[in-house]
C-alpha cells in the first residue's frame, strides 16, 4: 500500500496557496529581508537568510496538515508574493498569520487570500473561530483581517517581534463563521 501526503491547494480569483517547496526558498527569503516586512510579524527575524528560507520550506514540507497549515501564496501571473499560516494555538484554536512583500502591498492580495484560506479551513478543518492580530502600528494589517470578516476582541496582547527584538502592543482578532 502507498500513501502519498498531499498538500492542500487553494485556488481564488488571482491567487493560489499551496504548501511551499524547496524552489519556492529563493523567493521568500528575497521578499521576508526586507525590515518593513519582517518588523510586521511575530516570528520573522530580520535580516531573513537564505538559510532561514530554505529551513521554513523544509518545515513546511513536514507540516502535519492537520494541525498547521503554511502556504505559499502564489499569484497566477508573478510567482510567490508572500505566506500565509494557521496554526493550533495553545487553547486549541485555529491562529492566522501573513505576510506579502512589499512590492504587492495595497492590490488586494492579501484580503484574497486570508478570505481563501478561511473557507478552508470551514470546510477541512471544521472550526467556525479563528484567532489574529495585528501589530498596533500596522492598521493596514487590522484593515486586510476586518475585510476578510474578523471582528476585534477589545484585547490588546503583547506579542513579541523578531526582527524588531521587542515586544509590541498587538490589537486581538477573532473570526466567527
Amino acid at each position: 500500500m502507498c500513501a502519498i501526503e498531499v498538500s492542500p491547494v487553494i485556488s481564488t480569483e488571482r491567487l493560489v496557496l499551496r504548501g511551499p517547496v524547496r524552489s519556492d526558498a529563493a523567493d521568500i527569503g528575497r521578499l521576508a529581508n526586507d525590515f518593513n516586512v519582517a518588523g510586521m510579524t511575530c516570528d520573522l527575524p530580520h535580516p531573513y537568510d537564505a538559510g532561514e528560507a530554505e529551513a521554513f520550506c523544509e518545515r513546511a514540507m513536514a507540516q502535519d496538515w492537520r494541525r498547521e497549515a503554511r502556504f505559499a501564496i502564489e499569484h497566477r501571473s508573478f510567482g510567490v508574493v508572500g505566506v500565509l499560516g494557521l496554526t493550533t494555538g495553545a487553547n486549541g484554536r485555529p491562529q492566522l498569520g501573513y505576510w506579502l512583500g512589499r512590492p504587492f502591498w495595497n492590490r488586494g492580495y492579501a484580503t484574497e487570500a486570508v478570505r481563501g484560506a478561511l473557507k478552508w479551513v470551514k470546510r477541512d478543518w471544521r472550526r467556525n473561530l479563528v484567532e489574529a492580530g495585528h501589530f498596533a502600528d500596522n492598521p493596514a494589517s487590522g484593515q486586510v483581517l476586518c475585510k476578510a470578516g474578523f471582528l476585534y476582541t477589545g484585547d490588546v496582547a503583547l506579542k513579541d517581534s523578531r526582527a524588531r527584538g521587542a515586544k509590541v502592543p498587538t490589537r486581538m482578532m477573532v473570526w466567527l463563521a
